[in-house]
């Protein structure tokens, strides 16, 4: 393990191979000598999040290698012991592991993705407030913003601003014009992915 250890920061500072190599042989290496009695595969994925982690793969705090593993686990055996059998000598190869292992990752990556688009994709939930300044806007563009003011003086000036601008950032409304000149119309394009009811 010392020497495992040793070799990986090693090849991480040196730079001459891709950290994704580097981190898929350290996984392999720490699954042959199998350190511990029980765990070794939850551990190496840990290790596997840390190392790539530590490489600026931030997205892994939110991805998840070990589900894609228990969906292949008659695959990620076999490519393991395809590797090991030869342990020891020049016949050695892990090319099969190493591209088990990416493929894995490609796949956590591919999901996390999706559910980013998932999540991007729904509907904003807006308050009464919101939903009434949109109101206000749709039945009178273009208008300012002392025009909302006056409109739904029940509410302060300094939070229908900053309602203004929520919209503003999340596409709901088009902002046009600067300082005293802006105006604020719909923008119907996004209007319909915004829960308003």
């Amino acid at each position: 393990m010392r020497t495992l250890i040793s070799w990986t920061h090693k090849q991480l500072t040196n730079q001459a191979l891709h950290p994704l190599i580097i981190t898929a042989t350290f996984v392999y290496e720490f699954l042959s000598i199998h350190p511990y009695q029980d765990g070794n595969g939850r551990l190496s994925r840990l290790l596997t999040t840390l190392l790539l982690l530590r490489n600026n793969y931030d997205f892994m705090q939110y991805a998840s290698m070990e589900i894609e593993i228990e969906k292949r686990k008659k695959e990620y055996y076999k490519v393991l012991m395809n590797g090991q059998k030869n342990r020891g000598t020049k016949k050695e190869i892990i090319n099969e592991w190493i591209i088990f292992f990416l493929e894995v990752l490609e796949q956590a990556i591919y999901k996390l993705e999706n559910r980013y688009s998932e999540i991007k994709n729904l509907k904003t939930y807006l308050n009464k407030r919101q939903k009434e300044v949109i109101r206000f806007i749709e039945e009178n563009e273009p208008v300012k913003i002392n025009d909302i003011d006056q409109a739904l003086k029940e509410y302060t000036s300094y939070t229908l601003k900053k309602d203004v601008k929520f919209l503003v950032d999340e596409g709901i409304l088009k902002k046009m014009g600067k300082a005293r000149a802006t105006i604020y119309i719909l923008n119907k394009e996004k209007k319909t992915r915004f829960n308003e009811t």
